[in-house]
C-alpha cells in the first residue's frame, strides 16, 4: 500500500515536471491535427449515413412520431450528430492512450528510471513491437466490451460501473506492460503483473474513474453540437493529462515493485551462501564433539 500511494504522489509531481509538459503535447497536437482533417472531409457524409440509417430504422421513426407529437420535432436534426459523438469519443479515448503508450511512456520510463532508478539493471524483456502488439490487441477487446455493454448503460448503477472498469482494465493492462517492457526480463514481467495484479487493477479503476471527467464536458446536450470545435480539443488535452498522470503513476510503482524483487532475491541469494558456508561438511557432521578430526 505504501508503494501505491507513494507512486500516486510522485506521479502527480512528475506532472509538473517541464520535460513531461513539452511530451505531453505530442499526441494533443497529433490528434487534433487528425481530428480536424477527419472532421472537414467526413463530419457532413457521416452525419448524413448515420441520419439516413436512423431513417430506415422502425424504431427510431416510432420515437420521432412521438416527438412530432409533444411538439419536439425539431430535435430530430440534432440525433444523428450526438449519436456520431457518443461513437467517436470512445475511439479518441483509445486512440489517446496508445499515442501516450507509443510515444510518451517509453520517455517517461526513462525519465524516472534516471531520476530514482539509475542501478536499475535495463534485461529488455519486451521489445517496441511487442508492447504496439499488446496494446493494440488490449485496445480492441476493450472496444469491443464497450460495444457490447452499450445496451446495458440504461440501467443507472451499470453506467457508472462498466465504462470506468472496462477503461482501467484496458490502461492497467497497457501502462504496466510498457512501465516494464524495458528493464524486467520476460519472466520478472509476468510475475511481477502476477503478484500486484491487485493493486494494479485498483489502479487502473482510479485511472478509469479520472477518466470518465472529460465525458462530463459532452454534458451540455444540444449545445455539445455547436460546442464541438471547442470541446473536441479540450477533451483530447483532458484525457492526454490523465493517461500522462496514469502512465507516470505506473511506472514509479511498475519500477518500485521491479527494484524492491531484485533487492528480496539478492538478499536471499547471499543468505543462501551465509548459510552454505556456516553448513558442516558430511565429516565434520559425524565427528564426535571435541574431538579432533585428524584423531578420527
Amino acid at each position: 500500500m505504501s508503494l501505491l500511494v507513494s507512486s500516486f504522489w510522485r506521479a502527480a509531481a512528475y506532472c509538473l515536471h517541464p520535460r513531461v509538459i513539452w511530451l505531453s503535447l505530442v499526441p494533443v497536437l497529433l490528434l487534433m491535427g487528425s481530428s480536424a482533417a477527419l472532421a472537414h472531409f467526413y463530419w457532413h457524409d457521416a452525419i448524413g449515413a448515420l441520419g439516413a440509417f436512423l431513417e430506415s430504422s422502425v424504431v427510431i421513426s416510432t420515437v420521432w412520431a412521438w416527438l412530432d407529437a409533444v411538439g419536439l420535432g425539431g430535435t430530430k436534426s440534432m440525433l444523428a450528430p450526438l449519436l456520431l459523438i457518443v461513437v467517436v469519443t470512445p475511439v479518441m479515448v483509445v486512440s489517446t492512450l496508445l499515442l501516450v503508450s507509443l510515444l510518451m511512456t517509453p520517455a517517461l520510463v526513462q525519465l524516472v528510471a534516471q531520476r530514482r532508478f539509475s542501478g536499475l539493471a535495463r534485461l529488455h524483456g519486451a521489445s517496441f513491437f511487442a508492447s504496439a502488439s499488446s496494446a493494440l490487441g488490449a485496445s480492441l477487446l476493450a472496444l469491443v466490451a464497450m460495444v457490447v455493454s452499450i445496451p446495458m448503460w440504461i440501467v443507472p448503477p451499470l453506467v457508472l460501473v462498466l465504462p470506468p472498469l472496462i477503461w482501467g482494465w484496458l490502461t492497467g493492462r497497457v501502462m504496466a506492460f510498457d512501465a516494464l517492457a524495458a528493464h524486467a526480463s520476460a519472466d520478472e514481467r509476468r510475475s511481477l503483473l502476477q503478484i500486484h495484479r491487485t493493486s494494479l487493477l485498483a489502479m487502473g479503476l482510479v485511472v478509469g474513474l479520472l477518466g470518465a471527467a472529460p465525458s462530463l464536458l459532452w454534458s451540455v446536450g444540444l449545445m455539445a453540437i455547436a460546442m464541438a470545435p471547442l470541446l473536441v480539443p479540450l477533451s483530447i488535452w483532458v484525457y492526454t493529462l490523465i493517461f500522462v498522470f496514469s502512465s507516470l503513476w505506473f511506472v514509479h510503482f511498475c519500477l518500485g515493485a521491479l527494484q524492491a524483487m531484485r533487492d528480496a532475491s539478492a538478499s536471499a541469494a547471499d543468505a543462501g551462501v551465509v548459510l552454505d558456508a556456516q553448513t558442516p561438511s558430511p565429516g565434520q557432521a559425524h565427528a564426535a564433539p571435541g574431538v579432533p578430526l585428524g584423531k578420527l
